[in-house]
């Protein structure tokens, strides 16, 4: 998470451990992001940042790096929503993508539900990261992201 910015020994324990680490996208920390959802171009600042980190994990001997954009993490509904939009943009510069959309405010707020009535929203939108290049889904319903998963690979294999 963060990049590494959080916690200062997280790279070289990712490297010493020579596991994959997953590099995630946010402003300040859980306490301050949601005042830093200011940006002058979102996704080129991202993938700047992303670039660092990669960078950064590059030096620190970690070869394995997950890209996660981080959403609702600094980030308003209408910009989580430019990133899934555009997140094909991002594994050909970095490599696999994280969508971590599961049950988020991002979804339940448009449909004018909660977090409990949000499955249906993230099996779309998990459709959608699918389609827009996403390598990996971080899910509470396993079963609905399998499924989700079998149907996009039918429809694209």
């Amino acid at each position: 998470m963060s990049g590494g910015h959080l916690d200062a020994e997280m790279l070289p324990t990712v490297a010493a451990f020579r596991v994959p680490y997953i590099a995630m996208h946010m402003r300040g920390n859980p306490k301050t992001m949601q005042g830093l959802t200011s940006y002058q171009d979102l996704l080129q600042e991202m993938l700047f940042y992303f670039a660092q980190v990669q960078d950064r994990c590059r030096q620190a001997g970690i070869h394995d790096v997950i890209f996660d954009p981080g959403f609702g993490f600094a980030k308003t509904l209408e910009q989580n929503y430019e990133i899934l939009r555009h997140l094909n943009t991002f594994p050909k510069l970095l490599g696999p993508i994280l969508v971590g959309i599961s049950r988020k405010s991002m979804i339940y707020k448009v449909i004018d539900t909660d977090a409990n009535g949000a499955l249906a929203g993230t099996t779309a939108l998990h459709m959608v990261a699918l389609q827009q290049g996403a390598n990996v889904l971080r899910v509470h319903d396993v079963l609905e992201a399998v499924q989700t998963i079998k149907l996009f690979k039918t429809l694209y294999s």
